[in-house]
């Protein structure tokens, strides 16, 4: 992708309510978020792999599979939906949960803003909160897990 459609779409998100944009074309892909407050966006240019490394002899053996971060040991309570994710109802507010907090089922987790709406989260497990793995005011993925209850 060339410098100047690039500098475009950077200004075209800051300018907008867009919060993230993500294109994909041939050469690669493009990703920009926007930050939260006075941060810069920040974008992140990923090519894709020649057509010749795509397609392997058939004598050759497969590359071995990068090895996966063990997962953490408890539940891990994940995000239902994309957004942002605030750890409590407002900036000044404690936060709903800390670690070694005891939780009961129901019990509100965070916050995760997903089109100006407001969704609380809560807890699908009792016990105790031994990681909270979200930070405060950071996009979440859906299906990212944000908590591990034990």
């Amino acid at each position: 992708m060339d410098l100047r459609k690039l500098k475009t779409l950077i200004d075209l998100v800051s300018e907008s309510n867009i919060s993230e944009l993500e294109i994909t074309e041939t050469e690669g892909k493009v990703r920009i978020v926007k930050g939260g407050g006075a941060a810069p966006v920040q974008y992140v240019q990923t090519l894709a792999a020649p057509p010749a490394v795509a397609a392997a002899p058939a004598g050759a053996t497969a590359p071995a599979a990068p090895v996966a971060e063990a997962a953490p040991a408890g539940h891990p309570v994940k995000s239902p939906m994309v957004g942002t994710f605030y750890r409590s109802a407002s900036p000044g507010a404690p936060a709903f949960v800390e670690v070694g907090s005891k939780v009961n089922e129901g019990d509100t987790l965070c916050i995760i803003e997903a089109m100006k709406i407001l969704n609380e989260i809560e807890a699908d497990k009792a016990g105790t909160v031994t990681q909270i793995l979200g930070e405060n005011g950071q996009a979440v993925e859906y299906g990212q897990p944000l908590f591990i209850i034990e």
